[in-house]
């Protein structure tokens, strides 16, 4: 069986294709003409396209020629025309048409090209396949450091659960590398010859993060002008990565939670049903069970995404990955030519509590790399709080996951007395240094504009 389109502007004969071949056994769909079978083909994948050449809006060749120029993975084009010239056969051949035919023609003649093409394009994808599970079997993980007892484990969790079908929910601490695992199991997985594509649910504001997961209908808002495709369509037959996930708003949750279980969403602004195949990973640095009792994220749809729980440790409770993980990062930074680490700069970052993780320790390398001499990073490359083993006051990342390389300091006259009031502090201290410039804020802080807008919301600093 294959999934047919059938693109002609002759009613009759487009409804009696299609019967004979739905009849055979094919999954056929119709379209009247070159502009409605093109936008069939952006919504949805098909093995072989039947086209006839002479059709309003947009004709046969002009279709072949977006089929095969902007479509990553084209499905075979047969051509079929009442009004046969050796130029237009010749043309339609060096466009990539698999053949041409000539009307009228016998159905028996056509099932036999459906045939051939639908054999033909299945080699290509079983072939894409086979080589993604052969670099599968060969190559090791992308940069996943796992001395410690606890990262063996996270990974032992991916080789299990990536071969099946199960959401998963990887937790832990910003910059620990969580995205990382999600690469890792789709990358194990029978998917992994299709896409892998991610999301930070808080990188968008909420009135753009639905037309960004379920794309958009032409006019559906100001500015559409033209149709959009979601990531979740994007996606099909891949992973959809979603970090941040409970960071999604509530209205939105209603609605992904219905795509997870119908398999199913409407566009934006539309009324045409789409059908995805879809495997979901998300990640979080919250508490799932507090979220959940603050009413902040549905019980429902956490249900539905934690189907397989990963925790990421800390990096600070696996310190024997510590020393491996800093070599790496040296390596991926300055390559064959990275400096060594001093016996005394290993352990200074050995013993150094990362509250921002590998996120941190990475910029604390990025910076000693700059300062570095002779080959070799000492602790006097290091920043002070790594070199001497200072504690500095709490930084953002510890609640809410952003790394802060330098902590904007207290006021002198405040004296704050839990978490996030220290917190508040910091953002109003680099307020005042930045002249409340709230892009010049969010890099002196470390973190995104839009988590230090959602923090600005939180303490009611949204004007000066």
């Amino acid at each position: 069986m294959a999934k047919l389109l059938i693109v002609d502007d002759e009613k009759n004969l487009r409804l009696v294709v299609e019967k004979e071949l739905s009849r055979q056994g094919h999954e056929v769909a119709c379209a009247e003409d070159g502009e409605a079978g093109w936008e069939m083909l952006e919504a949805a994948s098909y093995d072989v396209v039947l086209c006839d050449i002479n059709m309003p809006r947009l004709d046969g060749m002009g279709l072949l020629r977006r089929i095969k120029e902007q479509l990553q993975d084209p499905p075979e084009v047969i051509m079929l025309t009442g009004q046969a010239t050796v130029e237009t056969a010749i043309e339609a051949m060096k466009l990539g048409a698999y053949d041409y035919l000539t009307k009228p023609y016998r159905i028996g003649e056509l099932s036999a090209l459906v045939t051939a093409a639908a054999e033909k394009q299945q080699l290509k994808v079983d072939n894409q396949r086979l080589r993604a599970q052969i670099e599968r079997k060969t190559a090791p993980l992308p940069d996943i450091v796992a001395d410690s007892p606890q990262m063996k484990e996270a990974l032992r969790l991916v080789n299990r659960v990536a071969p099946s079908e199960s959401s998963v929910l990887i937790t832990g601490e910003s910059g620990v590398g969580k995205e990382l695992i999600a690469q890792a199991i789709h990358r194990l997985s029978d998917r992994a010859d299709k896409p892998f594509i991610d999301l930070n649910c808080a990188a968008l504001q909420d009135t753009l993060l639905e037309s960004e997961l379920f794309g958009h209908e032409a006019g559906a808002f100001s500015g559409a002008r033209q149709r959009k495709l979601g990531l979740f369509e994007i996606a099909d037959g891949g992973t959809l990565f979603l970090d941040e996930v409970m960071e999604m708003p509530l209205q939105l949750q209603s609605k992904l939670l219905r795509a997870l279980e119908m398999r199913s969403f409407f566009r934006v602004g539309g009324v045409k049903k789409v059908e995805v195949d879809v495997r979901l990973v998300a990640a979080t640095n919250r508490d799932k069970e507090q979220a959940v009792a603050e009413g902040v994220f549905r019980a429902d749809l956490m249900y539905r995404i934690n189907s397989f729980e990963i925790f990421v440790p800390p990096l600070r409770e696996r310190r024997e990955d510590i020393e491996p993980l800093a070599r790496h990062l040296l390596y991926k930074l300055a390559g064959a030519n990275a400096p060594d680490l001093s016996p005394a700069a290993i352990e200074a970052l050995t013993n150094f509590d990362w509250a921002g993780n590998v996120r941190q320790l990475r910029n604390c390398l990025e910076r000693a790399l700059l300062l570095s001499d002779n080959g070799v990073i000492t602790p006097r490359e290091l920043p002070p709080e790594v070199a001497f083993g200072k504690t500095s006051l709490p930084s953002i990342s510890v609640n809410y996951g952003e790394a802060s390389n330098a902590p904007a300091a207290v006021p002198a006259h405040a004296h704050p007395t839990n978490l996030r009031d220290v917190e508040r502090q910091q953002i109003i201290g680099a307020l005042e240094k930045t002249g409340w410039h709230r892009g010049r804020t969010a890099e002196m802080l470390g973190i995104s504009p839009s988590t230090l807008y959602r923090r600005l919301r939180e303490y009611g600093l949204d004007t000066r």
